[in-house]
């Protein structure tokens, strides 16, 4: 029999206190906020998070566009940010370059159906399902296209300049373009996909997509604040002139940095004002048309967040993306929403049609630590949206118990990292009889209650929040914008007892090597000599990269050849150590000592790293990643 999670009446009153208190407190605050200026709420904030500044635009239903500002726009000069400081606001700005490609099927230039292949036959695409389902213009919308996210290259490089032809972003090798899911069945965010549609962009209009879209998209929507063109702070060689109306970009501890040219920058180069994104929102909401003309299709505009065609929406999902914007179910209120990062610079834009509402936010800061979801909560309670119930208890289907086990993500945001994601990225699932548990190995446990036959809710949200499914018998976990595959238990086994035992190798290595070089009897001929003067090798590139822009890890510079050198080394050092064990193996000397060890932690570390050769992370080259 099922264990009662709280058998008395004392356990469920002591669980419901516990759970009431933190939102009572938290409905007293709120009360309390609702009387602070918006302003004031923004400043505090910032500054509580270590930002520099944000600017933020609200659209009422009223069709009134409310903007405002708070903090500096530079750190280093103090200047305030201004409602009118343009910033940077990176994958935001696929939102417009979707309504610029929307645009032109409006015009019957492309339609979503076109097979990217007919616009770009040069491209170098290997698709396993080109012959039933090849890469359309609707899945490099929808991120559906199976393509890889992003090569450490493609966004970690200062070669590109503000000019570079986008088909240098993709003059990677082989199996750069890649498809790794079938197109169509599965979200997986796809910055290349973006690049791609800035040249087919560019295939269609003859001309380059920047000068088009500003020209034929943010003009006839009044944006005359905003470019897709190259926008930096300061001038160089690269921009001979600098904005002086753009925000400094900052780190953590408001380390200035300016903008830089990218290889990807249809997926993440828009420069705009607040106003301007107000603008942006309200056209999104709308149907289509300006000056009582149509602009964009309405059925096009219906689509803009429907997800739809991907296994998880015909499972019954509704969270997902469409073709410019993602379903967002946060603190019950449902909208549909795109983040965005650049240098320097984070950023958020949500509508809510059915309210005629939207919100805008830009940061001047791009902090891993900061709460940037505060702001979020701020701007939805200003807008007072009406929160939505949560979807009701609903039976699960008989099945769900088939599902339990280890899910690994499928596919991999990046295919470089897959390594990476198996060993670390993966999550337990288990059905306790009355909810699902996810329970990753990074994060917090996530119960999920069933609403339904094989979908389920998480407590956050207030709609269905992740789907059951099965694909070529493949069982699957969705939540719409990730997707998990169960992965059997002896290949786990297995990736955990590789990790494992090649980390207890190289430890021994590492332990042992220095042991015996302390006591000066660390010969040339011992069998850890090579292996250990090969992992030292490892502290070569540090200072290297400790003096080298973050911005350049892609790059081919001497701190990335010497990292590459030093882990191409280490199998061939550790094979060498093994070669030294076997030759000197039976001798009076090694039966009597600790070394007798040392060819069994060798073999451990050396399987370790076969196995990281094998999956493309050794040698460690990251111009090539």
């Amino acid at each position: 029999m099922k264990r009662d999670r709280y058998p008395t009446l004392a356990a469920r009153a002591s669980a419901w206190l516990r759970r009431a208190l933190p939102a009572l407190l938290l409905c007293a605050t709120a009360a309390h906020a609702a009387g602070a200026p918006l302003e004031a709420e923004f400043a505090a904030g910032l500054k509580e998070e270590g930002l520099a500044g944000a600017v933020w635009s609200e659209v009422l239903p009223d069709g009134t566009v409310r903007t405002g500002a708070a903090g500096v726009r530079d750190t280093a000069k103090q200047i305030p940010m201004q409602a009118d400081t343009r910033v940077q606001v990176g994958s935001v700005g696929k939102v417009a370059l979707a309504l610029g490609v929307l645009r032109l099927i409006s015009e019957d230039r492309l339609t979503l159906d076109t097979p990217l292949q007919q616009v770009l036959p040069e491209l170098a695409l290997k698709n396993p399902w080109q012959a039933s389902d090849p890469v359309r213009i609707r899945h490099l919308l929808a991120h559906t296209s199976g393509l890889d996210n992003v090569r450490f290259w493609q966004a970690f490089s200062l070669n590109p300049a503000p000019d570079t032809p986008l088909a240098e972003a993709f003059d990677g090798g082989r199996n750069l373009l890649r498809v790794r899911a079938r197109p169509g069945s599965r979200y997986a965010y796809s910055n290349m996909g973006y690049g791609l549609l800035g040249m087919v962009i560019e295939k269609v209009t003859g001309q380059p997509y920047e000068r088009y879209l500003d020209a034929q998209l943010l003009q006839p929507l009044g944006m005359t604040d905003s470019t897709f063109a190259f926008v930096t702070q300061v001038s160089t060689q690269l921009s001979a002139q600098a904005d002086p109306r753009l925000a400094m970009g900052h780190f953590e501890h408001g380390v200035a940095q300016p903008a830089v040219p990218q290889y990807l920058r249809p997926a993440a180069q828009f420069t705009t004002t607040a106003a301007d994104m107000g603008k942006l929102a309200q056209f999104l909401m709308g149907d289509g048309k300006l000056q009582d003309k149509r602009f964009i299709d309405l059925a096009l505009m219906g689509a803009l967040s429907e997800p739809a065609g991907t296994d998880a929406a015909q499972a019954g999902l509704e969270t997902g993306h469409g073709l410019a914007l993602a379903v967002r179910d946060r603190h019950n209120v449902v909208g549909a929403c795109h983040p965005g990062t650049a240098v320097g610079f984070r950023a958020m834009l949500c509508i809510y049609p059915e309210q005629d509402s939207a919100f805008f936010v830009a940061f001047n800061t791009d902090a891993e630590a900061a709460d940037y979801e505060r702001f979020n909560r701020l701007l939805l309670r200003d807008l007072e949206l009406p929160l939505r119930a949560p979807a009701p208890h609903g039976t699960p289907a008989p099945t769900v118990e088939n599902w339990q086990g280890v899910y690994v993500p499928s596919p991999s945001p990046m295919a470089s990292m897959a390594w990476v994601d198996a060993v670390f990225g993966f999550t337990r699932l288990k059905w306790d009889g009355e909810s699902l548990f996810l329970i990753p190995f990074q994060g917090e446990p996530k119960e999920l209650e069933p609403v339904g036959g094989l979908l389920f809710r998480a407590s956050d949200r207030s709609t269905a929040s992740h789907v059951l499914l099965q694909e070529d018998g493949k069982h699957i976990l969705s939540d719409g914008l990730r997707s998990y595959e169960r992965a059997s238990m002896l290949r786990m086994l297995v990736l955990w007892g590789s990790l494992a035992l090649g980390a207890a190798g190289l430890l021994y290595v590492l332990l042992v090597g220095v042991w015996r070089a302390a006591r000066r009897s660390l010969a040339r001929g011992d069998h850890l000599f090579a292996p250990l003067l090969s992992m030292l090798a490892l502290l070569l590139p540090a200072p290297f990269f400790y003096f080298q822009s973050y911005l350049r890890l892609g790059d081919v510079t001497i701190a990335s050849v010497l990292l590459a050198l030093a882990t191409g080394a280490l199998p061939l050092a550790m094979a060498f150590g093994l070669a030294r064990c076997w030759r000197s193996r039976g001798t009076a000397a090694e039966a009597g000592s600790l070394a007798k060890w040392d060819w069994v932690a060798l073999l451990a570390a050396l399987q370790l790293l076969l196995v990281l050769a094998w999956w493309g992370l050794l040698p460690l080259r990251l111009w090539q990643l």
